[in-house]
């Protein structure tokens, strides 16, 4: 046989394989990829004069008045707070709300490109703040808690403040060294936290503790593919302080906490108050004592945010509003913040989603994702009652396994128990995990494979899917 004849021979067996693997074997899937996340809308661009609810959306059907408090509290969360004039600091790991909430909008997590504690870090007061080494450029933006103090052996768990008031404006005579978080780093004795997304926080906040445990009984009962079933979840429930045989009880004890990565959280209102004390070092009504004390470091009276009574008997009904304290103009501004809006028009199609979502619900991911529930036919703002939440969680705690566990004990959350995470907005989330250690949703999704983790049984059924089925997946969750 000639060359010739023998090159036209081998074409047509490599022709015949390929129709053949087309036609007898299926087209060759390939490896399916995150498809990224969406864009946020450019509000330079849009043109005209912005307004409050332009830039931020407010759930619908809100009152005027409604409108005006959020629009306060939308202020306020983007203001960025000094020393003097606010109580910024001693010690803080920001100066602002939406510095750290900022992504798709005011309300929601890390920042898509740099990171603003970077630059803090880097540019504000030059030379007496360092960034740690787990603050990058274009990193997420995060807080550290230490898991025990190293010198007693004995648990910690606090947030560790990143950056210090000394040298910046107005913090004359005020001199703080910044933690030694190298040393933590090498003693394996830290862990990260990332921004929680706050955006549908009142309809979350408005959902009654019944409708969640019932929830939780209901989802602990079904069977997924496979004869899969998910460990039921526990709820995070507020349970009085014991402290050497002593209770400190309160009236809310037995009821459901439900905000932040642990569901420590009872309200909105607390879930404020702790930001403003912790991440920014301003002492509020709700937690009034600095966690910085030292003298030569106090610059504004104590609690550094008040509700400012005077201002209630104003004569312009409208200047009213600035007698509220700014945690509660915070809480305000969440509480009406809209939830996220999902899109039929993330890649692979509206046909590719409807799959994804068909395909979520039969592997289990909704045995702890909960697509949906119900706010309070009750609930005392009307634009918040008798809702739908498609919030995908059913905002009780999971084991999540070695891999995820973190060490932290939150209320009765243990060091490796964490919320379901809401997955309503993932579809414009940068980060993922609670400590925004990957961008990539697949790796996100491994990661809930560990031994002991609640959810191992479901990734053993998504990893049995086809390529096409977890792009199919993939894609639905990026639609969100």
């Amino acid at each position: 046989m000639g060359l010739l004849t023998r090159q036209h021979s081998l074409l047509t067996f490599f022709i015949f394989c390929g129709v053949a693997g087309q036609t007898a074997f299926g087209l060759a899937q390939s490896a399916p990829r995150d498809p990224g996340a969406r864009p946020a809308i450019d509000l330079g661009r849009v043109g005209g004069r912005l307004t409050c609810v332009d830039v931020t959306k407010p759930v619908p059907g809100l009152t005027s008045e409604q409108v005006k408090l959020f629009c306060a509290g939308a202020d306020e969360f983007a203001k960025v707070d000094s020393v003097r004039e606010d109580g910024l600091g001693p010690t803080m790991n920001f100066t602002s709300c939406k510095g750290c909430h900022q992504y798709p909008t005011s309300g929601g997590s890390s920042p898509n490109g740099k990171n603003p504690q970077f630059e803090f870090g880097k540019t504000y007061p030059p030379g007496t703040n360092v960034n740690p080494p787990f603050i990058s450029e274009f990193g997420p933006v995060r807080v550290a808690r230490f898991k025990k103090h190293l010198d007693t052996n004995t648990p910690d768990g606090g947030v560790h403040s990143i950056y210090t008031i000394t040298g910046l404006d107005g913090a004359d005579g005020c001199t703080l060294k910044q933690e030694d978080f190298q040393k933590q780093i090498d003693a394996k004795n830290i862990i990260y936290r990332i921004p929680t997304p706050t955006l549908g926080a009142g309809l979350i906040e408005q959902i009654d503790d019944k409708t969640i445990e019932d929830n939780v009984t209901v989802q602990s009962s079904r069977v997924y593919a496979n004869s899969v079933r998910i460990p039921r979840g526990r709820l995070n429930i507020v349970q009085p302080f014991h402290a050497q045989g002593s209770e400190n009880r309160n009236g809310n004890d037995g009821t459901i906490a439900r905000f932040g990565w642990k569901a420590q959280n009872k309200s909105l209102l607390t879930f404020s108050g702790e930001a403003y004390n912790v991440e920014m070092g301003i002492s509020n009504e709700i937690f009034p004592t600095e966690r910085e004390e030292k003298t030569e470091c106090q610059f504004h009276t104590v609690p550094n945010d008040i509700t400012h009574s005077e201002k209630l008997f104003d004569v312009n009904p409208d200047d009213r509003i600035d007698a509220l304290s700014d945690v509660e103009k915070f809480a305000a501004f969440m509480r009406f913040l809209a939830p996220p809006e999902p899109s039929s028009n993330s890649p692979g199609g509206a046909a590719s989603i409807r799959k994804g979502e068909q395909i979520f619900a039969t592997v289990g991911c909704a045995g702890c994702h909960t697509p949906e529930l119900r706010t309070s036919p009750l609930s005392a703002v009307a634009a918040l009652r008798d809702k739908p939440v498609h919030l995908y969680s059913d905002l009780a705690l999971h084991n999540m396994g070695d891999k995820l566990a973190d060490g932290i004990s939150q209320g009765l959350a243990s060091g490796s128990e964490f919320r379901s995470a809401p997955l309503w907005g993932l579809g414009q989330r940068i980060y993922f995990l609670h400590d925004g250690r990957t961008k990539d949703l697949i790796t996100a999704i491994e990661e809930h494979d560990s031994n002991g983790s609640d959810a191992t049984s479901v990734i053993v059924q998504y990893r049995a899917l086809s390529n096409t089925e977890k792009q199919d997946l993939l894609n639905f969750l990026r639609s969100l």
